[in-house]
């Protein structure tokens, strides 16, 4: 009987919804998305999130795009069928570094997927998740199959969200389209509290930061009046996928209908927090930052423990606690500890983990990820012969050979959801036959079959003696560069190509060519809207002292930015560190005509000095015979490792590991022993870091792993 009368009610809202009589939200109050997630359960901190402190304020941070951040736009906006037509949105959040082609969401407003699931999911709301016994077994299985869908909601009907372009807002226009209304002249500086108030009216839309002077706009299409959010859901943090996870912390997000916000929370005194509404559970902190100095708010309250584990109740509410092992100070809130400080894990020592025994010396080695199986790892060799290799367990374990020549470095990259691998040959092989031009190599693409779980032949691309391909993407079309680095022995000035995607004859076809002195190295990159491609030129046939190229591309095509002297550069890594732009080289040798090689010089990373639109020398570090730079991050620090191949006289030598220092710049932290060290890797399995190294002069590669403290 219960059930029949709730189906009759559901009926009837579907009735009186399809008749045209929406009910338009107004006269709310400011409602706080931020606190409804966080204060559904007082007695612990929900899944999905945890809270951290930056300059002694709080924020939640978001592991993942749990649902307990997500719910019904019914809980939220009661008795409404659309979306207020005019609202102001508060926002107080500290911004990561922001990676390109990457959003991140604030909070989205997503449509239910299908009819089906969103009556299900409104009847199981309205029953509650301990009432399934009241709904039948088949209905508990399609529920069961829709919560593994929860990952993939419907289409967006609102949302805001950060680019590295800027601020932009979401919303459903007319038809299924979503409309993006972009702030790009605003500046969040990364590591800082920043507060927000955006606010959209029929006709117009302002945004104020920091209670500054707002940036006001006109937007082309006006924001819909009718906007439908029947069986809708709420996401804080996301658009309810991983795709789009917020990074940085929140402190606050209120909805605010029919009014603008900023005249409620502006002038402030600290606009940088200004607050309309903050949960409870980010007030009342235990330590505030007050001129670089710290003072707690205790008073006789604030008692500190010392030791591994203590237990959090009522009668320890206030009292602080710190755990040696985590480097960690705790404050109890009365039924849990809520971190007031915690150590960053930080790079201990590096181990060796794995010596992978090769068939030949390596070039080259290439670590992936494929869908549905795992990392791996394709490695150039110098012999007949590459491998790929598969992360297990007990490290990597060979998965597939491939025939290559003389193969000098992988690439993989994906168009759409198709993996491909294109190796740059630099030998004869069986193709040679076919080429009239002996001083020609065939380099190959190469395609995972999902079916036969491989790599098989796709596309060969003539080349000659490729040292590196690089593979990118601009308006969403498919480019690959192959760097030529010489025709025959002595000709090293000639043609390195870009090839374009096809969409129609699935194929690379040749797009663009650009003259290159010994190319050994190609490298991508994007700043703001502008996308780059740097070459490494390595020699001209004299010298090893020649210009290295950065292109800007500009309608259509890649132009000439800027030249860089370098020194028979064989690698160029782009790395940014907040909003700063780093380009390092790894420069090989001097060569001059006749005289003796010198192996021991300065490679150097430049930095990108946005006033004056150049690269400029940041840093010089010593380095024999450099092949290759490696930039990766461990929480929030920052490292570069070198591969040091030869200094005039051994192959064995160390290449070093250095962390970011700030003012000091890049600092040697670690000696890692290698032999003809021609590559390196940055891997994560498992919560785990690790380099992989190959080697031009042994039939080995070594693993080693990153132990933090």
């Amino acid at each position: 009987m219960q059930i029949f009368i709730l189906l009759l009610l559901w009926a009837s809202r579907v009735t009186e919804t399809t008749t045209g009589t929406w009910r338009q939200c107004t006269e709310l109050l400011p409602l706080d998305l931020l606190s409804f997630v966080l204060e559904r359960d007082t007695s612990r901190v929900v899944p999905g999130v945890r809270v951290k402190q930056l300059a002694g304020v709080r924020g939640v941070q978001f592991l993942s795009p749990d649902t307990s951040m997500s719910f019904p736009a019914s809980q939220f906006l009661v008795n409404c069928d659309l979306f207020p037509n005019e609202f102001s949105l508060v926002v107080t959040v500290k911004v990561n570094p922001i990676s390109p082609k990457r959003d991140e969401y604030i909070f989205s407003l997503m449509g239910p997927k299908n009819v089906e699931r969103s009556a299900l999911k409104e009847k199981e709301e309205v029953l509650g998740t301990k009432n399934l016994g009241f709904i039948s077994e088949d209905e508990q299985q399609l529920q069961k199959k829709e919560t593994k869908s929860d990952a993939k909601p419907g289409g967006i009907i609102l949302g805001l969200k950060l680019s590295q372009n800027g601020l932009n807002f979401v919303f459903k226009g007319n038809g299924k389209a979503a409309e993006h209304q972009s702030f790009h002249d605003i500046h969040l500086t990364p590591n800082q509290w920043h507060t927000l108030v955006l606010v959209i009216g029929i006709h117009h839309m302002k945004l104020t930061v920091d209670c500054s002077s707002p940036l006001e706009i006109a937007p082309p299409r006006a924001f819909p009046s009718d906007l439908n959010i029947q069986g809708s859901r709420f996401h804080i943090g996301s658009r309810g996928r991983w795709k789009g996870l917020f990074s940085g912390l929140m402190r606050q997000l209120v909805l605010v209908p029919n009014s603008d916000a900023s005249h409620q929370i502006c002038p402030s005194s600290d606009p940088q927090l200004a607050a309309l509404s903050v949960p409870p559970l980010l007030l009342d902190l235990p330590v505030r930052r007050q001129n670089d100095r710290h003072a707690t708010s205790f008073g006789t309250a604030g008692r500190l423990s010392v030791g591994l584990e203590r237990p959090c109740s009522e009668l320890l509410r206030h009292q602080l606690w710190f755990n040696p092992l985590k480097k960690g100070l705790y404050v109890c809130d009365g039924s849990a500890w809520i971190t007031v400080w915690e150590d960053h894990k930080r790079l201990d020592y590096v181990s060796e983990h794995q010596v992978l025994i090769t068939s030949s010396e390596t070039h080259d080695v290439e670590v992936f990820q494929i869908q549905d199986v795992g990392l791996m790892a394709a490695m150039a060799h110098r012999a007949s012969g590459s491998a790929v290799y598969l992360w297990t367990h007990l490290g990597f374990q060979l998965y597939q050979n491939i025939s290559t020549h003389g193969a000098l470095a992988w690439k993989h990259f994906q168009i759409g959801k198709k993996a491909y691998l294109v190796v740059s040959n630099s030998g004869t092989g069986t193709n040679k036959s076919l080429d009239k031009d002996p001083e020609t190599d065939f380099s190959v693409i190469y395609k995972w079959s999902k079916r036969r779980k491989r790599f098989v032949r796709f596309q060969t691309l003539q080349t000659y003696c490729a040292r590196d391909w690089e593979a990118f993407n601009i308006n969403e079309q498919t480019y690959l560069a192959v760097a030529n680095h010489r025709m025959g022995n002595s000709n090293h000035t000639i043609n390195s190509v870009i090839y374009k995607w096809n969409r129609s004859t699935k194929s690379f076809e040749v797009h663009q060519t650009l003259i290159t002195s010994g190319a050994y190295d190609w490298e991508f990159f994007k700043v703001g809207p502008y996308h780059f491609l740097v070459v490494a030129n390595a020699f001209d046939g004299v010298t090893t002292s020649v210009d290295s190229v950065i292109y800007i591309w500009i309608d259509g095509r890649f132009q000439v930015f800027q030249t860089i002297k370098t020194f028979c550069a064989t690698d160029w890594e782009m790395f940014q560190i907040g909003s700063r732009v780093f380009l390092a080289v790894a420069n090989g040798y001097r060569l001059q005509g006749n005289g003796s090689s010198q192996y021991t010089i300065s490679s150097t990373i430049y930095e990108l000095d946005m006033s004056a639109q150049l690269f400029v020398r940041f840093q010089d570090i010593v380095t024999y015979s450099a092949v290759d730079w490696e930039f990766f991050s461990l929480r929030e620090e920052y490292f570069l490792v070198v591969a040091n191949s030869y200094n005039g006289e051994s192959y064995s030598l160390n290449s070093i590991l250095y962390r970011w220092q700030g003012y000091e710049g890049f600092v040697p932290v670690h000696w890692l022993p290698t032999i003809g060290c021609s590559d390196w890797e940055f891997f994560s399995s498992n919560g785990e870091s690790f380099l992989i190294y190959s080697s031009a002069k042994a039939a080995l590669s070594k693993v080693f792993k990153l132990k933090t403290y």
